[in-house]
């Protein structure tokens, strides 16, 4: 077959390159063009009576109380972000690098509230600390007092800075896992207590990673909706994604697309120049390195008499911030009403559960969620490796820009994704047959998450030696032939990982869908949605628990059948 291609000098590496290339650029920059121009028209993009104006700008500017969602959302933004990184860092570096007791178990735990999505952790946080929380009125009964409100900025902030932790948490105990504890060794050797060291050489050596985990955390607070929406909307606190929900979603006579269209714009420039800050900031990170070909064996930092001490200050966090939170969830979804001042188990029902099972339209978005991550897990999962593969292990002269904009995503926020698809669906021709199916669903989620792919099949890429390439080339095969028959089955484990985290980030996802599904393309989060606009906090409850028990299922799975790598 390849000789005969040959003959006809027929390159089909070539029009392989081209092909992914000119596919990748029309998933990326599709849905972002009809953004773009929905922007600068003066009504919306399928009236053909709309003309080009910049109007929409200055409606927005002048549009009431926009300075003032401007202000919230870098309040809540810089809030969140500090709480997530600080906590992160900090349990990074006790787990990662000192002798503490219960560790293992405790960092498993930690990275749980990255398995689920940011609604689920919403409404566990308000069924045990909102205002009418289980730990909030115990605690009232108990002091007379209510310590917090989560119907504030700084609460708002709060609860999303301690939900994000566990990404700066993960990046964090990469860095400092690999750390040379020579260094550390050479500090105490001066009298350096075991803090000080810890101060003064692990923490600057963490400077990458903080650097990356902070500018990612800081994007991920920006589209953040589930928290400003559930705590923010009691007391009219906006953030520009409830703005942006509440124009385009729920207006109360027609959307106004122009100014959506602009503001989401803005977001995007913002986003986007966050995310090239990043890169410039991590230049120069090479003088981080500390694992050379030098061989040296990771040594712990001894806690000493702080060690229980630590360690019950690490259980304490994530006790009151994990597990009851999870805990809260189950809770309220197995009881008519959760109260402290009765007994939580005089009041258990299978009412919500049976409410949820025996709804067809409930059902459906869970069999929709499931359907969605497995189709999109396994197409986003070849998608990526070719992307992968043609960037990074092709002499294709392009290769270079289809990476820039297959990473392009990292600046694309969920809200703004989903937005930028449903004008697509309705402005491209011929796409409308996709409008309000779970396909289009998949082709937003898959866009949106080809950056995590692409950095999971690259590190393995990278690992595999080129001479495996040339060897195969100097016996005749060709670009494909090597990839598929040599390349491809080395990286298995890597795409097996790849599916996992695809299933993972496809089945949480509910901001980019809100745009997009209709009745029928249901998924958990926006039902889950619905439920809570109607005042059902059981049912809604019983949805999330579900969705947190088949997540802890596939991963189970994933892990012991598939042998997946889902972080580290």
């Amino acid at each position: 077959m390849d000789a005969a291609l040959e003959r006809t000098g027929f390159d089909r590496s070539r029009l392989i390159f081209w092909s992914v290339a000119a596919l990748t650029t029309l998933l990326v920059i599709g849905p972002i063009a009809p953004i773009a121009m929905q922007a600068f028209l003066s009504k919306p993009l399928y009236d053909a009576s709309a003309a080009l104006t910049a109007g929409n700008f200055g409606r927005l500017v002048t549009e009431a109380g926009i300075g003032e969602i401007a202000l919230n959302t870098v309040i809540f933004v810089v809030v969140s972000t500090i709480f997530a990184q600080v906590f992160g860092a900090l349990a990074a570096i006790v787990i990662g690098r000192t002798n503490l007791p219960g560790k293992g178990w405790l960092g498993e735990i930690l990275v749980w509230p990255l398995f689920v999505s940011h609604l689920v952790i919403a409404f566990g946080w308000l069924t045990m600390y909102g205002p009418s929380g289980y730990v909030t009125l115990a605690v009232r009964s108990w002091t007379g007092v209510t310590p917090w409100d989560l119907y504030s900025l700084s609460g708002m902030g709060v609860v999303a800075g301690l939900s994000q932790a566990p990404l700066a948490y993960l990046m964090c105990l990469g860095a400092v896992s690999k750390a040379d504890a020579q260094l550390e060794a050479a500090a105490r050797s001066v009298g350096a207590g075991p803090f000080r060291a810890l101060w003064s050489v692990t923490v600057p050596m963490m400077r990458p990673a903080l650097i990356y985990s902070t500018v990612l955390n800081f994007v991920v607070a920006i589209e953040m909706l589930s928290i400003p929406l559930l705590f923010g909307a009691p007391n009219k606190i906006e953030t520009i994604t409830s703005f942006l929900y509440d124009k385009g979603i729920n207006a109360a006579v027609q959307p106004d697309y122009g100014i959506v269209g602009a503001a989401a714009l803005i977001l995007l420039a913002i986003v986007a120049l966050l995310v090239w800050l990043q890169g410039r900031l991590m230049v120069g990170s090479n003088r981080f390195v500390t694992v050379r070909g030098k061989a040296s064996r990771p040594a712990l930092l001894d806690l000493g008499r702080w060690r229980w001490i630590v360690f019950a200050a690490v259980f304490a966090y994530v006790f009151f911030t994990i597990v009851l939170v999870f805990a809260g969830t189950l809770m309220r979804a197995s009881v008519s009403f959760l109260t402290p001042l009765v007994p939580f188990w005089t009041l258990l029902t299978t009412k919500n559960f049976d409410l949820i099972l025996q709804t067809p339209n409930y059902m459906r978005s869970i069999g929709n969620s499931v359907l969605i991550s497995l189709i999109g897990g396994v197409i986003g999962t070849a998608l990526v490796a070719i992307i992968t593969l043609v960037s990074r292990r092709s002499e294709f002269k392009g290769a270079r820009p289809l990476e820039y904009i297959a990473l392009f995503p990292r600046s694309l926020p969920g809200i703004i994704a989903g937005l930028g698809f449903f004008y697509a669906v309705i402005w491209v021709p011929g796409l409308d047959a996709i409008r309000g199916t779970i396909w289009i669903l998949i082709l937003a989620f898959m866009v949106r998450y080809i950056p995590v792919g692409f950095g999971t099949i690259a590190p393995a890429l990278a690992q595999i030696g080129d001479e495996l390439d040339r060897g195969a080339r100097i016996s005749g095969a060709d670009w494909w032939t090597t990839v598929t028959r040599i390349i491809a089955p080395l990286l298995k484990p890597a795409l097996f990982s790849t599916f996992a985290l695809l299933f993972i980030h496809f089945f949480k996802e509910y901001v980019t869908a809100v745009f997009l599904f209709q009745p029928g393309s249901e998924i958990i989060g926006t039902t889950m949605l619905q439920l809570w606009a109607q005042g059902d906090n059981g049912p809604v409850s019983a949805l999330a628990t579900i969705q947190v028990v088949i997540t802890a299922i596939f991963v189970l799975v994933a892990r012991r059948v598939l042998g997946a790598k889902i972080y580290g």
